[in-house]
């Protein structure tokens, strides 16, 4: 099994862009709670948290940095209702971020030593389009709860959940293929 290579220190975009990201994200925590109580400190966990696992899985920092800072703005888009603002932000956001947490969940699949010695181009794909597609349905059903119980201001409707769940599906398909390229193909797979 080979587990997703660790970056040295000397990677200069580890210490320093990637782990100022995450110190934003705990200053959001801090400024979401103050500007919108317990749903801003809600939010801004789950992206302080979500921006941890690259760290923890020694995702390499590109892959880590772009996620990382998906999360962020797209937390600060919904509190600061840029979505209502900006039309097309909503989808863009949600097809990035889908493709990015299907990379990302694929890394600790594997970190995990589920795919023995190596999984040809085709699974990875398969796998991480699964895997993304079905957090990203999982996120749209958190939202309708959060708006059905928690508060009416988190949007959703008929239309934003589709055109989420459209996008994320082609941005999912669009990630995975670009990680199965990125990878070498396993030695008997084709």
């Amino acid at each position: 099994m080979t587990a997703p290579r660790r970056q040295s220190q000397r990677d200069p975009l580890r210490p320093v862009a990637t782990d100022l990201v995450r110190l934003a994200a705990a200053l959001s925590v801090v400024l979401g709670t103050l500007g919108w109580g317990f749903m801003g400190f809600a939010l801004f966990m789950l992206v302080l948290g979500g921006s941890m696992i690259p760290r923890a899985l020694g995702t390499p920092a590109p892959l880590d940095l772009s996620y990382c800072a998906t999360i962020l703005v797209g937390a600060w888009a919904a509190m600061l209702d840029w979505y209502l603002a900006v039309s097309w932000l909503d989808v863009v956001v949600h097809a990035a971020l889908t493709g990015l947490v299907g990379a990302i969940g694929y890394a600790a699949l594997e970190r995990l030593g589920l795919f023995g010695e190596g999984m040809a181009r085709l699974g990875v794909v398969v796998v991480s389009s699964t895997l993304a597609t079905t957090l990203a349905l999982l996120w749209e059903m958190g939202e309708w709860f959060g708006h059905t119980v928690l508060d009416d201001r988190i949007q959703v409707g008929y239309e934003d959940t589709l055109g989420d769940l459209g996008a994320g599906v082609v941005g999912a398909v669009v990630a995975a293929v670009l990680l199965a390229l990125s990878r070498p193909e396993p030695e008997g797979s084709g």
